[in-house]
């Protein structure tokens, strides 16, 4: 076979990284560093190349989104788009900076562009290796509470801090401590210099230990510790003091993924102590590398009153698709399709649906359709 051929095999290979064990990493990693130029006019990424060309490297996504919710999100209000843009130096062997903005539009919007800046800065932080596998992380960061591989119910977005994280291929250990950076939890900016709208921002210690085995399998128990914060009213404050939570992300065979997490918080009064849990099951592998690769998915929500403002907006911001009436007092079902169409560009649909409040004295929320493009560059 020609070089050409081979590399091909290669990129296949690298596009199932995350499926192949420690040894078959190892000779990926040598295959590609040996079809480096081949892989390159591929259009594959190889990390040992692109370190002989430079040490900064721009990376990037573009979404376009609809969203359908009766009486919340519809018409104009539906339709929004984000751009992402990331730059990420190699510093040296050991140190990485990472510089990263965001700019975020609802087609709702009204005034002119310049009088509309959404744009902020999103990512702006140090790694440094400490060693083979301890790494410490100080700046701006995406936190996940309970860890990269949970479902992210509370938190998934924007957070300044700091974090040692201790990772090997079958163990990980992760401590840290900030500030949230995105929604009702980061707090009201101030209106004057006596007035405050809104709670204070919350800070949070935390603490994940995760395992990792077999075909990219993984279990993991987690702890946050919060430091309350005030507000402009008596009843306006974060009223959780912790929590703590615990997930199992099993692959069933090279296709079937089963995810299921548990939380449960602990408020200020000591009664009212909410708690949620999912499962969600997957079929297949949307690749971005890998085009017409796709996957379906369907899964339960459960969770209780205590996350919401008085408003109804949720806390948190979360990693998960649902809007806030579908976060808070709810039991609800949801399903998805992801598809790439073409490479690094995929298309994904959701929709909830069988949502019920909790609490009978309340209305159950409408459902939630979603549609979006998502392109990586």
């Amino acid at each position: 076979i020609t070089r050409y051929e081979a590399a091909e095999m290669v990129a296949k290979a690298m596009a199932h990284m995350d499926k192949a064990s420690v040894e078959q990493r190892a000779l990926i990693n040598k295959l590609a560093d040996e079809f480096a130029d081949e892989l390159n006019n591929l259009g594959v990424r190889v990390s040992a190349l692109e370190n002989r060309v430079g040490n900064v490297k721009l990376t990037g996504d573009a979404r376009v989104r609809y969203r359908y919710q009766k009486d919340s999100n519809d018409n104009d209000n539906s339709w929004d788009y984000r751009v992402r843009l990331r730059a990420n130096a190699q510093v040296n062997d050991r140190t990485k900076v990472t510089y990263g903005i965001e700019s975020a539009h609802s087609f709702a919007d009204n005034g002119p562009a310049n009088e509309n800046d959404s744009t902020y800065t999103d990512r702006a932080n140090v790694e440094y290796q400490l060693g083979k596998d301890w790494t410490v992380t100080a700046g701006r960061y995406n936190y996940q509470m309970g860890g990269d591989n949970s479902y992210g119910f509370f938190y998934g977005d924007v957070f300044d801090g700091a974090q040692l994280q201790y990772k090997s291929d079958s163990f990980a250990l992760t401590g840290g401590y900030g500030k949230f950076k995105k929604s009702d939890v980061a707090g009201k900016a101030n209106t004057s210099d006596t007035i405050k709208d809104g709670i204070d921002g919350v800070k949070t210690a935390y603490g994940v230990v995760e395992g990792f085995f077999g075909n990219g399998s993984s279990i993991g128990g987690y702890y946050n510790n919060f430091n309350r914060a005030g507000g402009s009213h008596s009843d306006d404050f974060f009223k959780f003091d912790d929590a703590w939570g615990a997930y199992a992300s099993i692959n069933l065979g090279s296709d079937w993924n089963a995810l299921a997490n548990y939380e449960k918080y602990s408020s200020t009064n000591g009664s009212d102590d909410p708690a949620i849990w999912v499962g969600k099951l997957t079929y297949g592998s949307a690749n971005f590398a890998t085009p017409k690769s796709w996957d379906i998915w369907v899964e339960y929500l459960n969770a209780d009153n205590g996350f919401a403002d008085a408003d109804g907006n949720f806390l948190g911001s979360t990693n998960s698709w649902r809007n806030d009436s579908l976060m808070n007092n709810v039991k609800s079902w949801g399903a998805g399709i992801d598809y790439t169409f073409a490479k690094n560009a995929q298309f994904q649909v959701m929709q909830s649906f069988a949502s019920s409040s909790k609490d009978n004295s309340t209305k159950d929320p409408e459902e939630e359709t979603r549609a979006q493009f998502v392109f990586v560059f």
